[in-house]
């Protein structure tokens, strides 16, 4: 099997970053139109200092003494299989934790089937289910022992019947710490998880807890993607290790932080993959962040390649701050089908009648567009051709035809601002001799353009404003294809994944080729030909280097959007309003020549 080279975006900043180049795009535009002022750069804002562990939340009142059970450990390590279609889970009595967790119908970069346990981040910061304790020895203890496993064998198969279910508990105590565990799975990804922690016949705080990152995560761009996700009933907490932020302040995650509010669900995920507790009781559940250091390789594809690079591993430990902790546990795909039909408890702790865990999948601020472009693709993949690649070139060129009003709304603008811009170049001109800071002629100067502009019935923005109407669609899309799981290992003619970068970088050659040919041939009225040449090889060399480390989903709307652009484009070069458009640019550019 080939293996699975999976390179995907730059993490959370990804869309930011989309939103960034379209943003400069849309200025560059308006800067050569002379609708702006050049603006002064943003001040960055200040890198936060390394985060330390915040101290321990203010215990609970203990909820009254338990009888000291009698000494509970088993003689050796064993271990215990659950398997059903879909996952296929291997327990071990040494600290009744998960030595591994592998989903059967995904594969790791090396196309074996993918375990989302991290095997090189559980050697540094434990194994899922490990409990976690405000006590680093005591955390020691329980996660080392010796518990005595109940189950029906070694191996347990859970058959895809309805209510179909196996539960295995541990118990351990050495006369003055007792904990147990028990766990419940059927044949979804969710499981039932109860813990429980006394010492000396006291109740302790000690959270189950997901402490090393997911397995899918084995380079640093994959590390990237990892972030900390809770439901509020007020909002949903998206936290990445670290987001440097010029528009709001500066986030981080801090190692062994505690977060006491009204919890829905909390969990680690990151692009494709969640493990989510869901509490029993949100109103008084609490979750503790997880944040540690490690060492991977800079460029895991390349095996001669031997440097190094620190990545942040994150980890998230839950459970009911008032007693023994109850609730599920969801350990799966962020497909939207299989979130939607997961539901956390209510606040009033009524079961199943909380939010489901769709929130994990970030949509960003468009999301509502965002949402409908993802059901209209996975409709199109359904019914239509069953191959995400022509599913995105399908919906690429609808949305593109969409659009269509909008073209057509800025060749009309561009027409009569080349119809006035002998006007508006006279009136430059009269000026030109008073300073900026002459206040009185700067307002008559403004007064005379805009008395042009409404004589030809000019909008001075009305160019860009329909490119600035179609940045929520273009956007929603971005996240629709950076965040769908379908397109993980997803094929498309000589593609391999859609969700990493085009192997042969075929399609971001392709955007250059198209658009420098969209630039040539749209009228760009009142642009100086310097500049012109400029955004003909400026812009498309800026796309072309976004969709080449992109990932080959992003690159093939963008490149295919571009195909379509150059034959509207050449459609409406010879219509009326086109052909006029074009005879007064080339009469303006030779009376610029003579």
């Amino acid at each position: 099997m080939a293996e699975y080279q999976h390179k995907p975006d730059q993490g959370p900043g990804a869309e930011k970053q989309f939103l960034i180049y379209m943003a400069v795009a849309f200025l560059m535009v308006a800067l050569f139109q002379g609708l702006f002022k050049p603006a002064q750069p943003p001040r960055q804002a200040a890198t936060p200092a390394a985060s330390t562990p915040a101290p321990p939340a203010a215990q609970p009142v203990p909820t009254g003494k338990q009888p000291v059970p009698a000494a509970k450990k088993a003689e050796s390590e064993t271990e215990i299989v659950v398997e059903s279609d879909l996952y296929r889970v291997t327990l071990t009595n040494r600290g009744a934790l998960v030595k591994s967790w592998i989903v059967k119908k995904y594969l790791d970069e090396k196309g074996q089937p993918l375990d989302l346990v991290n095997q090189k981040a559980s050697a540094q910061m434990g194994l899922p289910l490990s409990l976690w304790p405000y006590d680093e020895t005591l955390r020691s203890r329980l996660n080392t022992a010796l518990y005595q496993a109940s189950s029906s064998g070694p191996h347990i198969h859970i058959p895809s019947t309805r209510g179909a279910s196996a539960e295995i508990s541990f118990e351990y105590s050495d006369g003055g710490v007792s904990a147990s565990k028990k766990l419940v799975f059927d044949d979804s990804y969710v499981i039932r998880l109860e813990t429980s922690v006394t010492q000396n016949g006291t109740w302790v705080q000690a959270f189950p807890a997901w402490p090393s990152a997911l397995g899918d995560e084995w380079g640093p761009a994959t590390y990237a993607t990892s972030r900390l996700d809770w439901h509020t009933p007020n909002s949903i907490e998206r936290r990445p290790a670290l987001e440097r932020n010029i528009i709001r302040s500066n986030r981080w995650v801090s190692n062994g932080e505690t977060v006491r509010e009204i919890i829905n669900w909390a969990g680690v995920t990151d692009q494709f993959f969640g493990a989510i507790f869901l509490p029993d009781q949100p109103r008084s559940a609490a979750i503790i962040t997880l944040h540690e250091q490690m060492e991977v390789a800079k460029d895991p594809a390349d095996a001669n390649n031997k440097e190094l690079t620190k990545v942040s591993v994150l980890g998230i430990a839950a459970g009911d701050a008032r007693g023994p902790s109850k609730g599920r546990l969801f350990v799966g795909p962020k497909e939207m089908d299989v979130l939607e039909s997961v539901h956390s408890d209510s606040d009033e702790g009524f079961p199943g009648g909380g939010p489901n865990l769709a929130g994990t999948i970030d949509f960003g601020f468009f999301g509502i567009f965002a949402r409908w472009l993802f059901l209209w693709l996975n409709w199109t993949h359904d019914h239509w051709v069953a191959n995400w690649g022509w599913s995105i070139v399908i919906l690429t060129v609808i949305i593109n035809l969409a659009l269509l009003p909008t073209r057509i709304s800025m060749m009309r603008t561009s027409l009569k601002m080349q119809k006035a811009q002998p006007q508006l170049n006279a009136i430059q001109k009269k000026y030109e001799k008073y300073s900026m800071r002459d206040q009185e002629k700067m307002a008559q100067k403004q007064q005379e353009m805009s008395a042009v502009w409404k004589e030809h019935g000019v909008n001075p923005a009305g160019g860009c404003l329909p490119m600035l109407l179609q940045l929520p669609l273009l956007y929603a899309f971005y996240a629709v294809l950076a965040n769908t799981i379908e397109l993980r290992q997803a094929h498309w003619l000589w593609i391999k994944d859609l969700s990493a970068p085009d192997p042969l970088h075929l399609l971001p050659i392709l955007t250059i080729i198209t658009m420098v040919s969209v630039q040539q041939m749209t009228p760009q009225p009142g642009v100086d030909p310097a500049q012109r040449r400029m955004m003909n090889v400026v812009m498309p060399i800026m796309f072309a280097g976004f969709t080449w480390a992109v990932a080959a989903g992003l690159a093939l709307y963008w490149t295919v959007g571009s195909i379509v652009g150059i034959i509207i484009q050449m459609v409406m070069n010879r219509t009326p309003i086109g052909r006029e458009i074009r005879e007064l640019q080339m009469k303006r550019a030779r009376k610029q020549q003579k």
